[in-house]
């Protein structure tokens, strides 16, 4: 029985659900082993070689060869895990997150700094922005006849 994912409207944006969770596990797992110390001067010393050890698909392999990290995550990768690869290479995470962005490190601190990124071109597929700017929480004040 397929569950309904109501999130898949949303532009640009790749939910980590179950789904990419599986399909990810091999990817995730090859992050993971870069908090080791052994594990990074061998990933560093021949990347591919490394990355052969690891049951991950061939494309995996050439997103994180390409250290495109969008890439990785359309693949299941979860940021969490794939910020290893980025301190593997001495990036910080917002260098991480820059370069996902097409930005220049300084211009995504500046875009951060100043509020993030505009809601305009990023809201559910078919919402327009006054029912996005009005929706209610659903908690207990949300519901209608509640008090």
């Amino acid at each position: 029985m397929a569950l309904d994912k109501p999130y898949k409207d949303i532009p640009g944006t790749t939910i980590f659900d179950a789904d990419q969770s599986r399909l990810g596990y091999h990817l995730n797992q090859f992050c993971m082993s870069l908090m080791k110390a052994g594990n990074r001067a061998r990933f560093k010393a021949d990347e591919r070689a490394y990355l052969d050890e690891w049951a991950m698909t061939e494309e995996q392999k050439q997103a994180v060869l390409a250290r495109d990290l969008n890439w990785c995550i359309r693949l299941g990768g979860n940021i969490y895990f794939l910020a290893k690869i980025g301190a593997t290479d001495g990036k910080s995470f917002q260098q991480m997150a820059g370069s996902m962005t097409g930005m220049s490190e300084e211009e995504y601190r500046n875009m951060m700094v100043a509020g993030g990124r505009s809601v305009e071109g990023n809201r559910v597929i078919g919402e327009d922005g006054d029912a996005q700017a009005h929706r209610q929480p659903q908690g207990r004040a949300g519901r209608k006849g509640s008090q």
